[in-house]
């Protein structure tokens, strides 16, 4: 079991696709993020029918299985205009992600104390306003935590693109693996891509939240 080889051998494809892993995660995840916020509203609203359609919509996709919608989404919309595997994968990853942020943004804006946005409409703001800069900032900030899981398990969900023709990180291995006969070997160091993307983002979501836990103190004082 030559690791060394096959790391050597498989070093620019991994790299490259290992870049691809990372644009799709994170504009899937920017997709996820402002579908989620809007169904987040749509769920603390007190309209009736953009809460029931926040919950049909984070039902069904909490309900069903993520390459289904992957495929669904592909070889639906390709019907109707040319997607790549790339925009169709980042669709249907941010489309899922959307889901679970939703209930992420909820608990987070209803978390924070009611007497602050009363507080705000007090003063003059209008609701919008106050939601804007008073509340989601600090709802986002105790986001953070919950979205660095999420970006982490879109991370590791994007290798089911590899199944409509993606480029990234385990479509590479897959390719790498069909070349080399040797599977155990390709698969195993093909992971250790995934953990070192896990740990690097990791590290960068705990430094962003030590550098807004000291912004918070420091406003304090």
């Amino acid at each position: 079991m030559d690791f060394v080889q096959i790391f050597q051998t498989t070093l620019a494809g991994f790299s490259k696709a290992a870049w691809e892993t990372v644009q799709l995660t994170f504009w899937s995840l920017v997709l996820g993020m402002g579908l989620g916020l809007i169904l987040a509203f749509f769920k603390i609203s007190g309209n009736r029918i953009l809460h029931w359609i926040s919950n049909i919509y984070i039902t069904v996709i909490r309900g069903t299985p993520l390459i289904v919608q992957i495929f669904t989404i592909y070889f639906g919309l390709t019907e109707m205009v040319v997607l790549d595997s790339f925009t169709a994968g980042v669709i249907a990853l941010g489309i899922h992600a959307a889901a679970y942020i939703a209930e992420i943004f909820r608990g987070a804006i209803q978390s924070i104390d009611k007497g602050q946005m009363e507080a705000a409409r007090s003063l003059g703001m209008t609701y919008g306003l106050a939601m804007r800069r008073i509340i989601l900032p600090q709802a986002f900030r105790r986001s953070i935590p919950p979205l660095g899981n999420q970006f982490i398990i879109g991370l590791k969900d994007s290798s089911l693109v590899a199944y409509i023709g993606g480029t990234e990180l385990w479509s590479a291995a897959l390719s790498a693996a069909a070349d080399n006969f040797q599977q155990f070997e390709t698969y195993f160091v093909n992971g250790l891509y995934y953990l070192v993307l896990v740990l690097i983002f990791t590290y960068l979501v705990a430094r962003l939240e030590a550098r807004l836990d000291v912004e918070q103190r420091s406003a304090k004082t």
